[in-house]
């Protein structure tokens, strides 16, 4: 069974991002376990892709330095495994569609169920053409996790309405990336999946200061951070632990005193 559910237990969950790799896989588990020990609830880790179509430079730059290192997806598999064995933390994936197709549907899935996988996020992936990507993510107890754009509230619904593990409200139009200030009216989107969704909504895509954190966990159950921790990774290396740690505890507090 998912663990996604109990991360947002604990206030407004905070889940952080790293792409498995960077700068070492010895170094992404290092990473993990101090978010963890930060406050941190999920942890999504990316998979390495040539061709990261949502994401912008700081996290395309972060793929690249992963595959200089040869890390594929069989690695991150290894990397949740491993993580498995010290903490009950959920995992969620972030992948590519054409990544998971070469692999094999059944196999990527059983890989994910084998290593302790709750979810996955396949970007590239349309809604209308998850279905039986999403039944078979199902069999082997993972959580397709699906994602709202600014866009009509008839598409947030019908998207909401059949969310799993948490819905993933994009903050932004665009690419992932940090933003000195986002516009969305994340209230309005939230309110539309809310009338329908079963599951939590996670805010993402440019948050990456205490206020941005404060102002929009009012409006959602958890947040996402993604560029800014990679950043701190890509500036401090195989030192990044500590710094990633000091980071994700003062976001977690910040969002944790949103009404």
């Amino acid at each position: 069974m998912s663990r996604i559910p109990n991360a947002f237990k604990n206030k407004k969950a905070f889940i952080g991002f790293v792409t498995g790799g960077d700068p070492s896989l010895e170094k992404s588990e290092e990473i993990i376990l101090e978010m963890e020990r930060a406050g941190a609830d999920i942890i999504e880790i990316g998979v390495p892709f040539s061709d990261p179509v949502a994401e912008g430079e700081v996290i395309q730059a972060a793929n690249i330095r992963a595959l200089k290192n040869a890390v594929n997806a069989r690695d991150i598999f290894s990397l949740a495994r491993s993580v498995r064995k010290k903490s009950e933390i959920p995992l969620v994936l972030l992948t590519y569609a054409n990544p998971v197709y070469h692999f094999g549907y059944d196999e990527f899935f059983t890989e994910c169920e084998n290593s302790g996988t709750d979810g996955i996020i396949i970007p590239d992936m349309p809604f209308e053409e998850s279905g039986e990507t999403g039944k078979i993510a199902e069999k082997h107890g993972v959580d397709l996790i699906s994602l709202v754009a600014p866009t009509s509230n008839e598409r947030v619904r019908m998207i909401a309405r059949n969310a799993k593990g948490f819905l993933y409200v994009v903050s932004s139009m665009g690419v992932t990336g940090v933003r000195d200030e986002i516009e969305t009216d994340i209230k309005a989107i939230a309110d539309a999946a809310r009338s329908v969704c079963a599951v939590p909504l996670a805010v993402g895509f440019g948050i990456s200061t205490p206020r941005q954190a404060v102002r929009l966990a009012k409006h959602a159950d958890g947040l996402i951070v993604g560029s800014a921790i990679v950043r701190i990774i890509e500036k401090h290396g195989a030192n990044a632990g500590k710094y990633v740690y000091e980071y994700v505890k003062k976001m977690k507090e910040a969002a944790n005193t949103a009404v």
